[in-house]
This record gives structure tokens, sequence and C-alpha cells, in this order.
């Protein structure tokens, strides 16, 4: 059989076609199996660095899609493909889907300016605009917080990060801020001498923080005195409603009157 000259001249170019092609397909087998390693030592610094997940698992997605990237354009580079055309059709579809997802890349920009400046970790109770609970995860996309009464708030992390953030429990003490109004008619003295004996009581409260009970405002109708305390942060709640208890307890106990709101009634009988 005589194989026509045309075919002869294709022959020696067809099998340097396959033999790169093998060649590339072992240096991607080969490529693959070294950023398995590479990823897995990664994983491993990372968990042994005691790194926030959320941050870990951002960079080494990131490391993951540079390394693969990186196989892929070494590839085509060998097989004689023009890597520089390959780049410039993944900057246009990136820039195609950046536009089609201004929001979502928005708020990936605010995942990693959270991760990166830690403003609230996860188990953190912070207070962002209207909303507030415990941080139970942080996603590159959202943070979910735990409210009070267990409902889950899913907040997107472009409008967390331009938000101003209260982070409530990011310090080991808080301090308690209770105001109490008295009548005029009342002994501040003695006032103030009931308020530090129900305090004295609460071995919850740093004996090593001040304490104050001062006269914070006088109003109209009543004398506002202010309680300032310090507990550890695991305390706030349980001595600030204890405390508040106490006091109206004790100016019961005392006489002490507790200024309200009242409205009089008077009813004119018509002849």
């Amino acid at each position: 059989m005589i194989i026509p000259l045309y075919i002869q001249e294709k022959i020696p170019k067809a099998l340097d076609m396959c033999l790169h092609i093998a060649i590339a397909l072992l240096f991607y087998y080969l490529g693959t199996k070294l950023i398995k390693l590479v990823l897995k030592f990664t994983k491993n610094s990372f968990q042994k660095s005691y790194m926030e997940e959320g941050v870990s698992n951002f960079l080494f997605s990131i490391i993951k899609i540079a390394l693969y990237f990186v196989l892929i354009l070494t590839i085509c580079q060998f097989l004689g493909l023009a890597t520089s055309s390959v780049i410039a059709l993944l900057g246009s579809a990136g820039l195609a889907v950046g536009l089609a997802l201004q929001g979502s890349l928005a708020n990936f920009a605010g995942g990693v300016l959270i991760l990166i400046a830690k403003p609230f970790v996860v188990g953190d109770y912070i207070i962002a605009g209207d909303q507030e609970g415990k941080v139970i995860s942080i996603d590159i996309i959202y943070t979910k917080l735990q409210m009070v009464d267990n409902k889950i708030v899913i907040m997107p992390n472009g409008a967390l990060a331009d938000s101003n953030i209260i982070n409530v429990t990011d310090q080991n003490k808080r301090r308690i801020d209770i105001e109490v109004a008295v009548d005029y008619s009342e002994d501040i003295k003695r006032v103030r001498d009931i308020l530090t004996g129900i305090i004295e009581k609460q071995e919850q409260i740093l004996s090593d923080e001040s304490v104050d009970v001062v006269v914070g405002a006088l109003n109209t109708s009543s004398v506002d005195m202010l309680i300032h305390v310090w507990v550890e942060k695991e305390d706030y709640w349980a001595v600030r409603w204890e405390m508040l208890e106490k006091i109206k307890e004790k100016f019961d106990e005392e006489g002490i009157v507790i200024p309200f709101n009242q409205l009089d009634v008077n009813v004119k009988e018509q002849n």
C-alpha cells in the first residue's frame, strides 16, 4: 500500500504532536500530585499556626486556584498554545463575571477585609446596625449571627464591613451602667449608702476596679443616680438583672420613692 506523499509529510508532525500531548498529560498527572502534596503541607501549616478558620479556608482556596492556574498555563506553553490569548480570554471572562456580580464581589471584598482585619471572631457578641447576636460563622460572603432568642441572622459581609460594629465581648471585663431615679424629697446620702450596700454584697463585682455611685442628672421630676461597676463579661447579665431586683426590693423595704408618670383625672360635674 502506497501512502500519499502529503500524508507521509504529516506523519512526523502527528507523531511529534502525540508525543507532546502524552508528555503534557504526564506532566499534568505529576503536577496534580505535586499540587496535592503542597496543599496538604499548606493545610497542616495553617492548622499548626492556629489561624482563623475563615482566613485559612480563604487562603487555601486562593493558593489552590493559583497552583492549578500556573500548571495549566505551563502545559499550554509546552504545547505551543498562545498563553497571552488564554490570559486575555480569562481576563475578559473575569470582567464580564465581575460586572454581573458586583454585589457578590462587594460581599467578597468585605469578607476578605473582615477575615484579615478581625474586628470580631467566631464566638464574639457584636452589634452591627439594628442587628446583634453571637457570631457563629464567618464565611467569605456572609456572616451568621445567633440572636438571644435563637434566631439566625445572615448578614452580607459588604454591608457588615461598611457599618459601625460594636464588639461586646472582645474584652474580658464589662462595665454595668444602671440608672435609678429617686424622688427629690429623698436624702441623697441615704440613697447612696443603700446602693453601695447592695453593690458590696455582689461577689461577682470586681473589687480591683472603680465603683461609682453618683448623681447623674437632675430631671424635672426625679434625681437620677448612676451606678458603674465592673464584672467579668460572662457575669454581665446575671449581675445586672440581680442588682435591679435587689434595688427595687431594698427601696421598697426602706421606703425610697421611685417617681413614675401619673395621670390625674378630674371629673367636673355640670349642673
